[in-house]
């Protein structure tokens, strides 16, 4: 009888400007995610956005501009990884936390730098005209 495999549920921050979508890097690993993270006990989707992008990047999320954009899922070893992905307004100025060491704009081109459930946004984001596919392509 197969095992099942563990699932990891992360709800993150859609946040495009210029056809760059901003991804986050935590203190102490080389990948870039898109910001969000775990929820936290009965927390519903909208409830650990707000607290991990206050968290994380020192903003406050518009609850009233929360739109959900899409779910994607991947499997890594041991796990699969479900995140909810929300675009939304926020107030107050973008800036790293001390469990985030960078934050970067990315454009298509960077796609292979985050892990397989964000390359799988950025693919979508691309099919719709969202997301640049390099740089130089930005106007």
């Amino acid at each position: 009888m197969p095992t099942e495999q563990r699932l990891i549920d992360t709800v993150a921050w859609v946040r495009i400007e210029n056809g760059r979508i901003l991804c986050a890097r935590p203190k102490g690993k080389d990948v870039f995610y898109i910001p969000g993270g775990k929820r936290e006990g009965a927390e519903t989707d909208q409830q650990t956005l707000l607290r991990e992008i206050d968290e994380e990047l020192t903003v406050a999320l518009l609850p009233e501009s929360i739109v959900h954009v899409g779910t994607y899922e991947a499997e890594i070893p041991d796990a699969i990884v479900r995140m909810a992905c929300y675009t939304a307004d926020y107030t107050g100025t973008l800036a790293v936390s001390s469990e985030i060491e960078e934050t970067a704009w990315f454009t298509y081109a960077d796609r292979p730098h985050v892990p397989p459930v964000d390359q799988l946004l950025f693919d979508d984001l691309l099919a719709d005209g969202l997301l640049a596919a390099r740089p130089d392509s930005i106007n």
